[in-house]
């Protein structure tokens, strides 16, 4: 069975109830759908960023939920890939941002398939299975 990292363009389309993603994890089995702790981090700062108070509550509330009900996979074990793929790249000419970078290095790292809509960036890792929830 196969088992995904969500990348946090597709958390942010969960939350917004967008391309039927949360139907999609339940196929998937919950219990095969992952996150990098490194997508908490750019979902609190969306909270963080939010300027109407009410909806940043709502949103921080939202977040915590998420957070609580997901697998979350911690980046210490990920950094040797990270700072491969990032020399390589580099060599390259061909970056990807940072948190990008950790997140698919993750999913090389735990051989999950990275599932994101980012597929431009998310691509030029060498290895990483990529699915797009976003298509049909």
């Amino acid at each position: 069975m196969k088992k995904y990292l969500l990348d946090t363009n597709i958390c942010i389309f969960y939350f917004k109830d967008k391309h039927d993603i949360e139907a999609k994890i339940k196929a998937a089995g919950v219990e095969n759908v992952f996150i990098s702790e490194i997508t908490i981090a750019e979902l609190k700062f969306g909270v963080a960023n939010t300027e109407d108070p009410t909806k940043r509550e709502k949103n921080r509330e939202a977040v915590i939920n998420f957070q609580n009900a997901a697998n979350i996979i911690p980046i210490i074990s990920v950094l040797d890939i990270y700072a491969s793929e990032r020399a390589r790249l580099k060599n390259l000419g061909k970056s990807v941002d940072d948190f990008d970078l950790l997140i698919g290095s993750t999913a090389l790292t735990h051989d999950l398939v990275m599932v994101t809509n980012n597929v431009k960036h998310l691509e030029r890792l060498k290895g990483i299975l990529i699915e797009d929830w976003t298509k049909s």
